[in-house]
């Protein structure tokens, strides 16, 4: 996958280019949905299939410290749209100046001028231009001015629910990763590099852990988690505690990772780590000998989970 950033970078003529637009956080199935569409109508085209985008999100610029936090980060938001597999990315570096862009310019200056789009596959509420001006009526107006298609999508449902990147952030906040999942289309993840903790769990507790700080992006609620491990290509079963370690008294949020029949020195090392249910609360122990006995419960019931799915 080609990946432009910023517009004055297109170096080479798109094919017939057949253009979508949004944040894309998380990448969800309704994303998918979307990006399946645009590879449609660009075969249609002999054409290529285009996915605009943002870096930073609107809302880090426009509202700074008001806005959620992300699903995914930027880097994996391109990752996942490449395994999509349409054809380019155009990242916009948005700015204030940026947002400042009437509707008609948008289209005209930058659709039209700049990329030569010759079909628009949005969804049903795509907003577009200064403070969010334009609409489908006015992007299906200015299609037909500049002669290219537009074409929109319906709200994608699993359920009775509808998908969305602020409904599964919720979800995840609330710790209901299974139906998090089910909308995203495979599980919500957190990678980072393995740093080094307090040195309680072989130690004291019996069971090393894999220590990473929490990213900055949006988080399960504390507790005890299912999670699949991804290192180096290779995946193992884990359970995972977030939150203070009330049983110590810790006070600040971590995520501690159990990696199982696993021994290999990893500090430094990056690891995907990848929720798959929820296991329980996290609470606090009389001290190291409870705490060390419901572990102990947590990894056989986290082997029940792996021996059921397999």
């Amino acid at each position: 996958m080609q990946v432009i950033v910023g517009v004055d970078n297109i170096h080479q003529s798109l094919q017939n280019p057949v253009l979508t637009i949004g944040n894309f956080d998380g990448v969800h199935r309704g994303h998918q949905a979307l990006f399946e569409k645009v590879k449609e109508w660009a075969k249609k085209l002999n054409g290529q299939s285009v996915v605009m985008t943002f870096n930073p999100h609107p809302v880090e610029v426009l509202f700074p410290g008001k806005g959620p936090r992300f699903i995914t980060s930027h880097e994996r938001k391109l990752e996942l749209i490449a395994a999509s597999g349409v054809d380019a990315v155009i990242v916009i570096p948005f700015s204030r100046e940026f947002s400042q862009i009437s509707a008609r310019g948008f289209v005209e200056d930058l659709l039209v001028g700049k990329i030569g789009v010759k079909a628009l596959i949005v969804g049903h509420d795509y907003r577009f231009g200064h403070k969010r001006e334009g609409d489908i009526d006015l992007l299906k107006q200015l299609g037909r001015e500049f002669g290219f298609e537009v074409d929109t999508l319906d709200g994608i449902r699993v359920g009775d629910k509808l998908v969305s990147s602020t409904i599964i952030r919720q979800l995840i906040q609330k710790g209901q990763v299974v139906e998090a999942n089910t909308l995203l289309g495979r599980p919500f993840e957190v990678i980072g590099p393995v740093v080094s903790g307090r040195k309680r769990g072989a130690s004291l507790l019996g069971f090393p852990t894999a220590n990473l700080r929490l990213p900055l992006q949006v988080s399960p609620s504390s507790g005890v988690y299912v999670v699949e491990v991804e290192m180096g290509g290779t995946r193992y079963a884990g359970a995972a505690n977030i939150g203070t370690s009330p049983t110590f008294n810790n006070g600040e949020m971590s995520l501690e990772v159990h990696i199982l029949d696993f021994s290999r020195d990893i500090y430094g090392d990056t690891i995907i780590v990848r929720f798959l249910d929820r296991l329980r609360d996290e609470k606090k122990f009389s001290g190291p000998a409870e705490l060390t006995e419901q572990i102990r419960k947590d990894v056989v019931k986290t082997r029940e989970f792996f021996a059921s799915a397999r």
